[in-house]
């Protein structure tokens, strides 16, 4: 591989340009924003992780009339019209301002971190209060928010007070990006807030609407949170989002800076790997691959060729979105997570109006949700190849990072849940040698579950073991015993006594029972029990067969 610059966690757009870092080619979204005449507002949605606070800080730096960016911009695309690098490169007031930091277990302590985010934005315009056109009102309420300490009702409009103090002092409209603008919501609907760090949210929100000092703004976020929610009587507001975009090209890579990028260093023979991995999302008219994942793959193997691919994701987002979706779960869920984790593609209403509080209000809003947040993917005409109701997606997990990402979180749901499930009745039948009881408790526990590997046999290991495992036994799959290895053995030490269990696998219905005695001849066959006999009073021998989401159990 050859040596490159890989920035992974760099967000700012003259750091990697001033570094020289490895950057793909981004600056014709400026072009396609200004060609937007007469649109005060655009409102850009994106999953996590593609690159928004990257495109918002190339956009400061292209307009912020207090920076001189023609050295950033050198060789970039943008440069190829120069007319409009005249007329807008460096000649505008610009506020850039994000809000991804801003979160707390409370209110108290979010709005504390909001607070500091206004006073860092206002210290970075301190010159404001030599403007000749400032009155003595405004700069009270700017000294009061660049020290932290704004009531409530200044903080509320301090962008709409930043803005206007702008426009005063350079005479000019101002230009107003925020980043993540849906951050403090989200975190306040997961901790119980979600009411008073609204409120705030909409005053802040205030700036965009009817705002004589504002030449345009440009939002980005995860979700779009209904109109009527946050941004009220906002005018002239335009939407662009993963399903209804021009802009899908400049958030995340698409096929041909891949391939570009592994041209460069010299690793056009992990295409594929990367392709499997990272690629797989389908935003409007474009395959998309998550830049996150690339670039921290491309930077793993430059310090190790051999690197496999791993989930990047898992370490970075807070993925309890898909756990909460388990624990709401229906009949209906459970079986389009099943279908998803085999490959396969469930038909879902998206609503892409939704507020944070009513995220969880229905099935429907679950799978929009996963949707919007780079969860689950639109499919393409090859994957889904029926027609389409109308108003109805075809969603799938788009890559094997993903994929694992559920199957982790289903394994993880699971155990906890067989832990908070009372198996005592269960327990007392396999130490009574009751194998209707067995079985009726198994099937309860198997109808409880999630199938995450297309009931393939391991599923099952997976699932035997994992009942006795952390229940107080100590529990031994595929060990060897006597001329062969039986499934699983739980060790009842105390009383002296063992299970043994060896499990089949049917793919028909009808065979449970028949399944059953060949398990059971095989522990005969193979002596399974016969080391135990001399150091326990008690060896306990079942046969147990698996269809599906049903089992049966035998005792020889």
């Amino acid at each position: 591989m050859k040596e490159m610059n890989i920035p992974v966690g760099v967000s700012d757009f003259e750091e990697i340009r001033k570094n020289e870092y490895y950057y793909i080619d981004k600056s014709e979204l400026i072009g396609e924003l200004l060609s937007r005449t007469g649109i005060k507002v655009t409102l850009i949605t994106r999953p996590w992780r593609f690159g928004k606070t990257l495109g918002m800080s190339m956009l400061e730096s292209f307009f912020d009339i207090r920076k001189e960016s023609r050295k950033l911009f050198e060789g970039l695309k943008i440069t190829e019209n120069q007319a409009l690098c005249d007329a807008w490169m460096n000649q505008y007031p610009t506020i850039f301002v994000s809000f991804r930091q801003v979160d707390g277990l409370d209110f108290t302590g979010a709005y504390d971190m909001l607070t500091m985010v206004i006073a860092d934005l206002y210290n970075r315009h301190l010159y404001l209060l030599d403007g000749k056109n400032a009155t003595d009102f405004q700069k009270a309420a700017f000294a009061h928010l660049a020290h932290g300490s704004g009531s409530i009702k200044e903080v509320k409009s301090s962008l709409m007070l930043l803005t206007t103090m702008m426009q005063s002092y350079y005479e000019k409209p101002v230009i107003l990006l925020i980043d993540e603008y849906d951050v403090p919501v989200a975190k306040a609907n997961n901790n119980g807030y979600y009411d008073e760090m609204l409120d705030v949210m909409k005053g802040l929100m205030q700036a965009l609407k009817d705002n004589q000092a504002l030449r345009f703004a440009v939002v980005t976020g995860c979700l779009k949170i209904a109109k009527e929610s946050i941004f009220t009587g906002t005018n002239k507001f335009v939407s662009d989002t993963i399903t209804n975009s021009r802009l899908n090209e400049y958030f995340g890579f698409v096929q041909s800076e891949v391939d570009q990028l592994l041209n460069d260093a010299g690793l056009t023979e992990q295409a594929d790997n990367i392709r499997k991995w990272y690629d797989g999302y389908h935003f409007g008219d474009f395959d998309v691959y998550c830049p996150w994942d690339v670039m921290n793959y491309m930077l793993e193997l430059q310090r190790n060729p051999k690197a496999r691919p791993v989930s990047y994701w898992k370490n970075t987002s807070d993925n309890a979105i898909i756990r909460s979706f388990i624990e709401y779960a229906g009949g209906t869920i459970t079986n389009k997570l099943e279908t998803l984790m085999a490959g396969g593609c469930i038909v879902q209403r998206v609503d892409e109006n939704l507020t944070y509080d009513y995220l969880h209000s229905s099935e429907e809003n679950l799978w929009s949700t996963l949707y919007l947040t780079g969860y689950l993917t639109k499919a393409r005409k090859g994957d889904y190849k029926d027609e389409l109701p109308d108003g109805m997606a075809a969603l799938m997990i788009p890559n094997a990072e993903i994929k694992e990402i559920f199957e982790t979180t289903v394994i993880k749901w699971f155990d906890d849940s067989t832990k908070k499930w009372n198996r005592n009745a269960l327990f007392d039948a396999v130490w009574n040698g009751d194998s209707e009881r067995i079985t009726k408790e198994m099937n309860a526990l198997l109808r409880r579950t999630i199938s995450y590997h297309d009931y393939r046999e391991d599923f099952y290991h997976a699932f035997l073991a994992g009942i006795f495992t952390g229940a107080g036994y100590m529990v031994d799959s595929n060990k060897e015993h006597g001329e062969g290895r039986s499934n699983v053995v739980i060790y009842d030490s105390m009383n002296a006594r063992v299970a043994i269990f060896e499990a089949k696998y049917t793919k028909v219905l009808e065979n449970l029972g028949s399944a059953c005695d060949t398990a059971l001849r095989q522990i005969d066959d193979r002596m399974y029990a016969k080391e135990y006999e001399e150091d326990y009073d008690q060896i306990l021998c079942y046969g147990i067969s698996f269809f599906k989401k049903r089992c049966m159990v035998k005792k020889k």
